[in-house]
């Protein structure tokens, strides 16, 4: 095993890509002060390391008529069914995101639905029956004050070094 480390121009590349995952090479390379291949090839190591795991369109929930959106915390019987539990709230398109967690609760999941009474008849007639869940407790959010990804920084006093395979 190798160890591949984020340098300050790694960082500076992602710190753009973050901002827009649409920018051109040839304009981060110009901001780096690096040739357009040298970007490429960067990123094509980061994504080879797990850095960089792809880019995504991001759609705004509303704008399809997904007017809710709640988190549910959800508790389980058995903590060793957490991957039949897992599974199944994979199959619930509502659901955007799961998350293993600490506390009284095993799961926070985050899900979008239409109105009110389409996030009951997901909890009640889906969530709520899978095996093993033994209880939720539902949180609707009234206004997302934000959203962004994640913080791309100077790193230098911490140690980022990355193992690869050869």
């Amino acid at each position: 095993m190798t160890s591949y480390h984020i340098d300050k121009t790694d960082q500076k590349i992602l710190s753009f890509l973050v901002n827009n995952a649409r920018m051109p090479y040839l304009e981060i390379a110009r901001e780096c002060g690096v040739s357009g291949a040298a970007i490429h090839q960067r990123v094509k190591k980061m994504e080879a390391n797990g850095i960089i795991t792809g880019s995504r369109l991001i759609v705004k929930p509303s704008t399809l008529g997904l007017n809710v959106c709640a988190f549910i915390s959800v508790t389980l019987s058995e903590a060793s069914k957490y991957p039949e539990v897992v599974s199944a709230l994979k199959k619930i398109p509502e659901i955007v995101e799961c998350h293993f967690v600490t506390g009284k609760a095993a799961l926070l999941v985050k899900l979008y639905c239409f109105d009110n009474d389409h996030l009951m008849e997901v909890l009640l007639d889906t969530i709520q029956n899978i095996p093993f869940i033994q209880a939720t407790d539902t949180m609707i959010a009234l206004d997302e004050a934000f959203e962004r990804q994640i913080w791309v920084k100077d790193y230098s006093n911490r140690s980022i070094a990355l193992h690869e395979t050869l």
